[in-house]
């Protein structure tokens, strides 16, 4: 079963009262006029509110925007006289169709491959293995105690689907409070495993949508895990292929030449058609999307012009933020939501359980693989700066808890259906999932800066931050053999011994040299890339060469 189901598309709240009672001929409703005023006002104000706070990370623009949206809802609230707070109706449409989309293409445009790739395993290790232990460990938490405080109208696959929800965190938001300078290494560990949550996260929820949940036996878990495998695998190859199709066409065809309008058009096209692909073929889309931004940024974007570069990279960056702002404006305006809060019928105490609950399960859940997985991998590095020190998993452990609005579009997904069908718990689940939202965001992002100044700024070494980019002396030999030439070395052992010895001890680096010589010498001169730009007359580059002979 896809993430995507067919909701109402996002309209005012009060559309029809508004629209039987207006007068005008205008075919658009004057609520409608009046709500989306209201949110391009204060996407506004969230610009220029995270402008002035700068130099005050603690408050970035997820929690401005989150502010912003509970003041708004209190006022609506008031002006309503405690009917409804809501200005706009949530659709999960609107989320995965056009917001979600830029967020996760842009993460992965704009991922810095080499560190990416050069903390490959770690991050791999903590964005699948560790999203799978955090899922199991918050459903099995939630299914043994939510009986015990009355939440008993759940079936196994609403436990199981609460696991993969509060399993994704919110890579956007943790990264608004880290800095690449000053922590590279949890700079592209937080944000690599962040967008491989994501998609981990979702890729669980289609799995468990899929399970039958009145037939589940000691197979169940290995036909979950067969189809994570086969939703991570061809999404993957989707999103790849996606990215070479766009690749090979703008290379041969050299649209900018004419237009670089087309070119660039293109591009978006051919991202997006990638992720409607995917869920029409009952895929994951984010994951789909994340690896076309991925490969359209080591191919595509080479074979543009250069003012296409300039432009594709803004236009890309500039999207993504006004989507990530406007989400976190509607969440901190739902948090509000009358309705939900009436349907749950919970006490106060109830409420507070159930969040408390949820919560704890997060923070247990991340702790279960954030420090384990990471003494696994100090294991395996021979460097000590290269290791994530005890401090650091700290660190990795806080940023992670924070959680954002892939958990909103889920917990909607999975629990807001019909009004005729919508039980207590169920209503429960949504305000208990936005609580967990709004606490963790506000105060772990809001902390989380001077947490990081505090642990690790201030008793670093001054060489700690710039360790993993100085070459030992043992690189100094890897990177020698790696590179010389075999006919010039008659007295080296042969090229295969020392290759097989480099990949047992430096796989990363090994792997990646061999990438290296396979994309020179394969891909680049089919796809394109750096050092593979098609030359055109009249363009940029093929201008500065006219002038150069």
């Amino acid at each position: 079963m896809a993430v995507l189901e067919t909701v109402p598309v996002l309209f005012p709240a009060q559309a029809e009262a508004a629209a039987a009672a207006s007068s005008s001929t205008s075919f658009l409703s004057t609520s409608t006029i009046i709500a989306l005023t209201v949110f391009f006002a204060l996407l506004c104000a969230c610009i220029v509110i995270g402008h002035l706070l700068e130099e005050h990370r603690w408050a970035n623009e997820s929690i401005t925007a989150l502010l912003l949206g509970l003041c708004s809802g209190v006022v609506v609230l008031l002006i309503s006289k405690f009917q409804s707070s809501q200005i706009l109706v949530f659709s999960e449409d609107l989320f995965f169709l056009y917001l979600l989309p830029p967020i996760i293409f842009n993460a992965g445009f704009q991922v810095k491959k080499k560190n990416f790739f050069k903390n490959f395993t770690t991050i791999f290790l903590f964005g699948v293995f560790g999203t799978v232990i955090s899922f199991c460990i918050i459903s099995l938490g939630a299914y043994l105690l939510f009986k015990k405080i009355g939440v008993a109208n759940l079936d196994i696959q609403d436990f199981l689907a609460i696991g993969a929800i509060l399993s994704a965190t919110d890579s956007v938001c943790t990264l608004q409070v880290l800095s690449q300078d000053e922590t590279p290494l949890l700079y592209s560990i937080v944000f690599g495993e962040g967008v491989v949550n994501d998609a981990t996260s979702i890729v669980l929820f289609n799995a468990v949508q899929s399970l039958d949940s009145s037939n589940i036996d000691a197979l169940t878990a290995l036909n979950l895990l067969g189809t994570f495998l086969y939703l991570f695998l061809t999404s993957t190859a989707l999103g790849i292929a996606a990215g070479l199709i766009s690749a090979y066409i703008i290379k041969t065809l050299y649209i900018g030449r004419h237009s670089t309008d087309r070119e660039v058009a293109l591009m978006m096209l051919m991202a997006y058609l990638s992720y409607m692909l995917a869920e029409l073929l009952n895929l994951s889309g984010i994951l789909t999307i994340f690896f076309c931004g991925i490969v359209m940024s080591h191919y595509t974007w080479h074979n543009v012009t250069e003012s296409s570069r300039i432009t594709t990279k803004h236009a890309f960056a500039t999207i993504s933020f006004i989507a990530e702002t406007f989400i976190f404006l509607y969440v901190g305006m739902d948090a509000l939501d009358i309705d939900k809060w009436k349907k749950s019928n919970a006490s106060p105490g109830t409420s507070v359980a159930v969040s408390s609950i949820l919560f704890a399960l997060v923070l247990v859940g991340r702790a279960a693989f954030v420090f384990p997985i990471s003494n696994i991998t100090n294991c395996m590095k021979k460097r000590e700066s290269t290791k994530i020190e005890l401090r650091q998993q700290f660190i990795i452990w806080w940023a992670g808890l924070m959680r954002g609005a892939v958990t909103i579009a889920l917990s909607y997904n999975q629990f807001a259906i019909s009004d005729k069908e919508e039980t207590a718990d169920f209503a429960l689940m949504i305000t208990s999932t936005i609580i967990v939202v709004l606490f963790s965001t506000v105060v772990f992002g809001s902390i989380t800066k001077p947490l990081i100044r505090a642990v690790l700024l201030r008793n670093a070494k001054s060489a700690v931050s710039d360790a993993t980019d100085l070459p030992s002396l043992e690189e100094l030999n890897i990177s020698f053999i790696e590179n010389c030439d075999p006919s010039e070395q008659p007295n080296t052992p042969p090229r295969r011994k020392n290759s097989l010895r480099l990949l047992i001890s430096n796989p990363t680096r090994t792997v990646h040299y061999w990438w290296r010589k396979f994309d020179d010498k394969c891909m680049r001169p089919v796809f394109g890339g750096r050092g593979f730009v098609p030359f055109a007359p009249g363009s940029p580059s093929g201008a500065r060469d006219d002038e150069a002979s």
